[in-house]
């Protein structure tokens, strides 16, 4: 057994030798990361060349700026209502330029209410929410194949609770990447 061991140790070893052996063509380090895991001097992306930053413009955005700007994906709604806020505009208009952006992308835009109301209010209601921020989609530009709806009405609740505050969050449409 204890040759067992020491013939494994000295592969083991071996191959922790071969992984190191010489690296060829290493391309310099990125500048340190700021709080928000972005470099602080503009680089292209992979490349790692300088970019100025007039250079990068609108449509040179990185996929890590991408996802961020569509990590908020709910529009929250005032109590029996479908209005859209301005806050929920915003959101809205990040995910039109994403669909702009990639016509293959498709989204999810599932409705939701509070438990007030009967079960079959609550599906139509969130179903009219949802109806809502596709009008405001498509209206931005996305393309009516890339969006489909989906009723939860109050049987999806984001908080559990029977209060305004509780009531508040689970009055949403939530886009949903697919």
């Amino acid at each position: 057994m204890t040759k067992n061991i020491l013939i494994t140790g000295a592969l083991v070893a071996a191959l922790a030798l071969a992984g190191c052996s010489g690296k060829k063509n290493v391309k310099p380090e990125a500048p340190p990361a700021d709080g928000y895991g972005q470099s602080s001097t503009p680089y292209g992306e992979g490349s790692g060349e300088y970019v100025a930053p007039a250079q990068i413009g609108a449509a040179g955005a990185t996929q890590v700026d991408a996802e961020r700007a569509l990590s908020n994906n709910v529009i929250y709604f005032e109590y029996d209502s479908t209005a859209i806020s301005s806050d929920g505009d915003a959101v809205i208009s990040k995910y039109a330029s994403y669909l702009q952006a990639n016509p293959t992308a498709r989204v999810r835009l599932e409705g939701h209410a509070d438990e007030r109301g009967t079960r079959e209010y609550n599906l139509g209601l969130g179903e009219r929410r949802a109806q809502a921020v596709e009008a405001s989609l498509l209206a931005k530009g996305a393309n009516s194949n890339q969006v489909t709806l989906l009723s939860y009405g109050e049987e999806r609740p984001a908080v559990q609770g029977h209060d305004e505050a509780s009531w508040a969050q689970n009055r949403r449409v939530q886009i949903i990447r697919q």
